[in-house]
């Protein structure tokens, strides 16, 4: 059983409509019973990493998240579940984040930049399972104002550049984090999380 944690993400049913139709057993849930038992975690996020951090808060998840990405279960970060798997992040300076990555999330600062970024890019990829059969340089689909900077490069599994170049997704572990939307990704996207159920 996978775990979508459902914590008031705007995001939740095109990712759970995604892996439903992957074959995937899917619970979108905020139980901490069901999120113990799961084979597997998914943490999606839309919206302002503060609001985000908080809501997972007021439900008495962030202990579970904890627990979750220490159990060694797979365990997947969408947008800001990527960006809540990093220590803090310059939109809400105050509020920490799960730590489990070192580093920090900071803001599109190069001059005349359009920002958000919302659109495709390309990523250019270290080998990692979650690419397993991927087009070279495969198309993704963004939707953010801000991007993960790892304290160390080795946890970088691709990187894209708009304005900037960054990492468009991180790994250590059975953990994983992706800045993009797999689930708006199309037959690419789709195959990620097919290669995330499979491991």
């Amino acid at each position: 059983m996978i775990a979508l944690i459902d914590y008031g993400s705007g995001n939740v049913r095109s990712v759970f409509n995604a892996l439903t139709s992957l074959g995937a057993k899917v619970r979108l849930t905020a139980d901490v019973g069901e999120i113990s038992r799961a084979e597997k975690i998914v943490l999606p996020g839309v919206g302002a990493f503060g609001d985000c951090v908080r809501g997972l808060q007021e439900r008495d998840l962030w202990g579970p998240m904890q627990d979750s990405l220490a159990s060694g279960r797979p365990f997947l970060g969408i947008c800001v579940g990527y960006q809540m798997l990093f220590e803090q992040s310059e939109e809400t300076p105050s509020v920490h984040g799960l730590g489990f990555f070192p580093g920090k999330v900071k803001r599109f600062a190069t001059p005349g930049l359009k920002v958000p970024q919302i659109g495709w890019n390309n990523l250019d990829l270290t080998p990692h399972p979650l690419w397993a059969g991927l087009p070279a340089q495969p198309h993704v689909y963004f939707v953010h104002s801000y991007y993960c900077e790892p304290a160390d490069p080795t946890t970088v599994i691709a990187r894209t550049t708009y304005g900037e170049t960054f990492a468009a997704a991180a790994a250590r572990g059975s953990v994983a984090g992706v800045q993009f939307h797999p689930e708006k990704s199309q037959t690419v996207g789709l195959g990620i999380l097919k290669n995330f159920l499979n491991t």
